[in-house]
């Protein structure tokens, strides 16, 4: 018999209960007559509290609250990608068709799909062994991805019957296992997953391979690794989530997880239009195949926020624990930690600075140590990364958020308002931002691309922060009085964040640029910055220099030089060449 409390008191989307009613922390619940979700967070003598995932108006003190005898959990089985969720794995569209644009309170509708077939192909035979976490089948889950059902992890046991290859439901049983106890456990596609519970691993890796996003100045200047965690700050306008947008369409991570946390819903909109008609550069299928929306809008209940992270978290480590490289986009952080302090104050807690609860980096550390790259219990190689928007108030990086997620994070993307005014995009400003992936990652550049590829990195960002310091100098007394050699410092710095830094997202050639090319363009500019600087030490001034178009048209590398046309990149040193022979010659 399930344990039930009547409520006591209405705080919002808080309730309490009174007396000892057997609860357990972290239970899921029902509350009130339309059997609104709600989760107990806090457990006291005689005191039980609940936050609740809907609005609670209309509640009042005496009606029903029923426990389900679970924490909240997610559904785990094919039919995840490709499809729309809410903060607790409710799918928006089955909603839409019975209740409108908006979700009606109470609904309950199934988190899948549980009366389609899905063509299934078993991997286990009778009297095998299986453990934790190993492969039962493989199930052809979109064009692009194999979903493989695994063994719970807690589950160790012998193999009595399997089905045959065929179609099957998610809740029709495939094999019977014989456990250690000697009981038998039917196994199923759908298992369920607490979402505060880290799914367990074998073991990590350190951070060895980046995560390519076809994005210069982050694969070049600040990158992240698979298995490893950024945060974008930046203030109203300023890019955070075009920035998310290009990574989730262009990045080599085989799924993305998409999670709106308390973002506006056009913004939402936008996703869904945009990747459901995109093509997936790798597979030529939509990109939607190997997505999953979270969408938790800001007009939907707050706690529900809160949930939505965590959500998104445990989908992606049940397609991590497949084998697979999956990038989390949270955008955004901060009204997720909004959602925290609105919960903190109506549970009279003491707050720390700007009314934040005082558990705010604990729980921000929590969920940034959910990314790895690990060893998973069947022996596959998997990795979640975890890239958050943060959105500062008028984009001021002292506020608690954005200080405490620097604390976590090992990538730094600070975006730049001036930047983005100056429609300088991605407006990620190279001094404020840092990697700390650059080190771990130097021996996978030396190999996969060139070993010249971190020594050219580095020469490029020492003459930005060469430009940076003249810059302050040119500010008092103009740019007339430099010296030549500081002169063209500041022309190649221009060169650099015009033709390297800058980049299109709606030019075909533009938007994503392979390794190959980033190395190439980076190889270019410092040609032109050497033999420059050899002409600028003979005595030939700026003037005479900048006479040829030779730097205008090494910033317009970027469209000029297809992705599929690499070779043409011998031509610009012969350009830069016959610039160094053109100038010798007119002043010799």
């Amino acid at each position: 018999m399930l344990n039930t409390g009547k409520i006591y008191g209405v705080n919002g989307p808080v309730i309490y209960l009174k007396g000892n009613i057997g609860f357990q922390m972290s239970e899921m619940v029902y509350v009130g007559k339309e059997k609104l979700v709600g989760e107990v967070i806090a457990l006291e003598k005689d005191l039980t509290t609940i936050q609740v995932y809907e609005e609670t108006s209309g509640l009042y003190p005496g009606e029903e609250v029923v426990a389900s005898g679970n924490a909240v959990s997610v559904t785990l089985a094919p039919g995840i990608l490709n499809n729309i969720f809410d903060g607790i794995e409710r799918p928006l569209e089955k909603i839409s068709e019975t209740g409108g644009a908006f979700i009606t309170r109470g609904v309950s509708v199934d988190s899948l799909d549980g009366e389609k077939k899905w063509q299934t192909h078993l991997t286990v035979k009778p009297g095998d062994e299986l453990h934790g976490g190993d492969i039962i089948a493989e199930v052809p889950e979109t064009p692009t991805i194999v979903h493989k059902c695994m063994v719970p992890p807690d589950l160790t046991g012998t193999v009595l019957s399997v089905v045959p290859d065929g179609d099957y439901t998610i809740h029709e049983t495939l094999v019977t296992l014989k456990l250690l106890d000697g009981t038998t456990k039917d196994l199923r596609m759908a298992q369920k997953w607490p979402i505060r519970v880290p799914r367990p691993v074998h073991h990590r890796f350190a951070a060895s391979v980046p995560l390519v996003t076809g994005q210069r100045i982050l694969d070049t200047m600040f990158p992240i690794a698979k298995g490893g965690t950024a945060a974008i700050p930046g203030g109203f306008g300023t890019g955070k989530t075009m920035t998310q947008h290009q990574i989730a369409k262009w990045s080599d991570a085989d799924i993305i997880i998409y999670i709106g946390c308390g973002e506006r819903g056009n913004e939402m909109t936008q996703v869904l239009e945009e990747f459901s008609e995109l093509e997936d550069p790798k597979t030529g299928h939509p990109l939607m195949d190997r997505t999953t929306l979270i969408a938790n809008t800001s007009n939907m209940p707050v706690a529900a926020r809160e949930a939505s992270i965590y959500t998104g978290l445990t989908l992606a480590e049940y397609y991590r624990d497949m084998g697979y490289d999956v990038a989390i986009m949270a955008d955004s952080t901060s009204r997720w930690a909004e959602a925290l302090r609105e919960l903190s104050g109506r549970l009279e807690e003491m707050p720390a600075e700007e009314g934040f609860p005082a558990y705010l980096a604990s729980r921000l550390s929590a969920f940034y140590e959910r990314a790895g790259m690990v060893q998973t219990l069947n022996g596959n190689r998997g990795s979640v990364s975890i890239i958050g928007a943060v959105s500062p108030q008028g984009g001021d990086f002292s506020e608690p958020v954005t200080q405490n997620t620097k604390r976590f994070v090992r990538c730094f993307w600070g975006l730049d308002k001036s930047l983005a005014y100056a429609r300088h995009f991605p407006a990620i400003h190279w001094l404020t931002s840092y990697s700390e992936y650059l080190n771990d990652l130097s021996p996978w550049y030396q190999e996969q691309v060139s070993p010249k590829f971190v020594d050219y990195r580095n020469r490029m960002m020492a003459l930005l922060n060469q430009e940076s310091s003249l810059m302050e100098i040119v500010k008092l007394i103009g740019s007339d009085v430099l010296p030549d050699d500081q002169k063209l410092i500041l022309e190649i710095a221009r060169v650099i964040r015009l033709g390297f830094l800058q980049q299109n997202a709606f030019h075909k050639d533009d938007t994503c640029v392979s390794m190959e090319k980033q190395f190439k363009m980076m190889d270019t500019i410092l040609y032109l910055y050497r033999r420059s600087r050899a002409l600028v030490s003979m005595g030939h001034p700026m003037s005479v220099l900048k006479e040829d178009p030779i730097f205008e048209k090494v910033i317009a590398i970027k469209y000029d030089v297809p992705n599929d046309r690499l070779d043409l990149f011998d031509q610009y040193h012969q350009d830069i060449d016959r610039f160094y022979q053109n100038v010798l010659d007119k002043n010799a």
